[in-house]
């Protein structure tokens, strides 16, 4: 798809408010979860894909993830995943970092249930309670304070949500992320306009036809996106399945 630099000034113009949205605010240590499990479906659910890409994933976080401590305190590392799913990623990478605290969101309060359950049950403690966000907004709607966050992740969101979620993304990136601090992205991009392989292509097509707003992002109009919002792409890295991890690093 070629960029189109008016969705940026429309996501502004959405970004200004937190679009009525029932915010609620970064977790603590302690929290209990919001809500009831009943009215989040408190199914811990399993994800085919999520269970097949998280060890190639975790063994990329290595490479890139630092934390001083095996301990939670006021100064470990935040770790922010925009749009959680099921909650089983968090799970798999945490105990590896157990000095980094570990924040799951999601915009479907469905999957609250599941990502609950993973967090309470990880054995290290460092998975906090997932809070509602919808990435359009400012995560100052729900208590981020700019230039505090030391990782984002997100990983297939950006192919099945509308572009405006993808300028949502690096624009809070831009703004929250510590300086020098890192985004890290995860799915199937084209490059250069062109899909590769044709198990890619027809992955495309059957997402536009679900829905018209739904696609593979390209490498280079995320690469334009990045730079208007202080990140550069420091490193692509080739993963299973036709897939790409992207690493950014906030200037």
């Amino acid at each position: 798809m070629k960029f189109i630099s008016g969705k940026i000034r429309l996501f502004q113009n959405i970004s200004k408010t937190c679009n009525g949205l029932r915010s609620r605010p970064m977790s603590k240590s302690n929290d209990i979860f919001y809500g009831s499990q009943d009215s989040y479906k408190g199914e811990k659910l399993i994800y085919p894909a999520a269970t097949r890409n998280q060890e190639p994933i975790l063994q990329v976080l290595k490479r890139f993830i630092i934390s001083d401590t095996d301990i939670i305190n006021d100064e470990s590392p935040t770790f922010v995943e925009i749009s959680s799913g099921s909650g089983q990623h968090l799970a798999h990478f945490a105990p590896h970092f157990p000095g980094v605290k570990f924040q799951p969101s999601e915009v479907d309060e469905n999957l609250f249930g599941s990502i609950s359950i993973y967090a309470t049950n990880c054995l290290t403690k460092n998975i906090l309670q997932p809070i509602l966000l919808d990435i359009r907004n400012k995560l100052s709607c729900y208590g981020f304070e700019e230039n505090s966050i030391d990782y984002m992740y997100n990983a297939n969101m950006m192919h099945i949500t509308p572009f405006e979620c993808t300028l949502g993304l690096f624009e809070n990136a831009g703004k929250y992320l510590k300086p020098e601090a890192l985004m890290i992205t995860y799915g199937p991009y084209s490059k250069d306009g062109i899909i590769t392989p044709q198990s890619n292509i027809d992955f495309d097509i059957s997402l536009k036809q679900r829905d018209s707003l739904w696609g593979l992002r390209d490498i280079n109009d995320l690469v334009r996106i990045g730079e208007e919002n202080n990140l550069t792409l420091i490193d692509t890295i080739e993963m299973p399945s036709n897939n790409k991890t992207l690493i950014w690093k906030k200037d």
